[in-house]
């Protein structure tokens, strides 16, 4: 992944790193010995040895992308031969990395091979505009403790980070655990992050957040490796690993709320361009007359279908302030609130035909707080994609709701954690 990693007080390694107070939680061991193999001893390159290890990599880099393959999808997803996957498999189910259980595919009885329960725990934080989640869940991405907390509209970092640090030891406690019980946290923020220097790409678009390097910040105070995206890459990785857009070789991720961004996804990864800012949807201009933007262009599709621009038309309605309140007048019928939705939705519809003529992807998901609208916020996004979008042999891309609802963003937290955990050693994957 591009979340970039920072050092601050930790120990560097030769190009990853560990924490300072790193270690296994206690009462717990790692692997055995022989497959404990230190960053000094690097085997030939080229030599048998360091195929075997290169193909076990493989393996287990899929499986902490998938959750779980038989070991023919293994084959396919690896390029190794069934034989090969074979061996892998029983090599490390021998030595406790990997799980396998009997299933079945289409009829046919098949061996599903998982990632083993290891000692350790990731976890993730999703910051977005109005709220806070944490999680804290083992690197076989399994969730063992969550909590979500409301933030006020344009907080600032060092009090939320603050808050974060706390909240989160909180829930180690909880689990008997400690911070530095933890091998790595996820970090999601309502902002492109530029992978260079790790601060938000572009200014005015995360007031109390601009020209801090995010996951540095953070880093300092729970003493740990922080990884930060934004939250459209994260809440598309985890689609494209466990959701909707799971299989897709070319998706878009769709984040509708209080803002709107998106993630390119290609190859189930998220294409983050020179400086992060690639997918910055919202700011698409739809109207050259319209409201200027806190980007500082004119007519943004934020301005005309964000969660701020919507409960606007609501100003004089005192029960109208959260994109939560109009969601729940919209379920309950409310004229008003489902014509402002679908305008929202017709808005949005002609930014993604934009995109679609630009990237060609097969699969558009929506996610984020707005999509748990449904039907009312995405027939008319399909009615304008339809319109404007050029359509090819097999018409325009499906749009369809997350598979994660609004925890996608969270996942992906946990997600980006655990990719840089190697699971076979307990540290980070240089």
């Amino acid at each position: 992944m591009n979340g970039r990693l920072f050092r601050s007080s930790l120990t560097a390694g030769r190009s990853g790193i560990k924490a300072r107070h790193h270690r296994p939680i206690r009462g717990k061991r790692l692997l055995p010995a022989k497959l404990c193999r230190v960053a000094a001893r690097h085997p030939t390159p080229g030599s048998q040895t360091s195929l075997r290890e290169a193909n076990r990599a493989r393996v287990i880099d899929s499986l902490k992308r998938h959750g779980h393959l038989t070991q023919v999808e293994l084959a396919g997803a690896t390029g190794l031969s069934p034989a090969t996957v074979s061996n892998i498999v029983k090599e490390l189910s021998t030595s406790g990395v990997l799980a396998t259980s009997t299933t079945s595919r289409s009829g046919r009885r098949a061996v599903e091979v998982t990632l083993a329960r290891r000692p350790g725990l990731v976890a993730g934080m999703h910051f977005s505009s109005r709220h806070l989640r944490v999680a804290v869940a083992d690197v076989d991405r399994t969730i063992v403790a969550e909590n979500h907390v409301p933030l006020a509209l344009d907080h600032r970092h060092d009090r939320e980070l603050d808050r974060a640090t706390l909240l989160l030891a909180d829930m180690c406690e909880s689990l008997d655990a400690e911070l530095s019980d933890l091998l790595a946290v996820g970090m999601a923020v309502p902002a492109p992050i530029d992978v260079r220097t790790g601060m938000v790409s572009t200014p005015g678009l995360l007031r109390g957040w601009e020209g801090v390097p995010v996951a540095e910040a953070l880093s300092e105070r729970v003493q740990l490796p922080v990884f930060v995206d934004s939250e459209a890459n994260l809440g598309g990785l985890a689609e494209a690993r466990s959701g909707a857009a799971r299989g897709a070789a070319g998706a878009v991720y769709l984040h509708v709320g209080h803002t709107i961004s998106a993630a390119l996804l290609v190859g189930g990864t998220p294409f983050p361009g020179v400086s992060g800012k690639a997918g910055q949807i919202g700011h698409v201009t739809i109207d050259e007359n319209g409201p200027i933007c806190r980007c500082g262009s004119r007519g943004c599709l934020d301005t005309l279908a964000g969660g701020p621009a919507l409960l606007e038309l609501f100003r004089d309605d005192p029960g109208m302030q959260r994109v939560r309140d109009l969601l729940l007048r919209a379920e309950s019928g409310d004229a008003s609130a489902r014509r402002v939705i679908a305008d929202a939705g017709r808005h949005i519809g002609i930014a993604a035909a934009s995109l679609t003529n630009l990237i060609d992807p097969d699969l558009i998901v929506v996610g984020g707080e707005l999509a748990t609208a449904g039907e009312i916020l995405l027939s008319p996004m399909r009615h304008a994609l339809d319109r404007s979008a050029l359509a090819g042999a097999d018409g325009v891309p499906d749009i369809v709701q997350g598979a994660l609802g609004e925890r996608a963003e969270l996942h992906g937290c946990l997600a980006l954690a655990v990719d840089s955990v190697d699971v076979g050693l307990g540290v980070l994957t240089p």
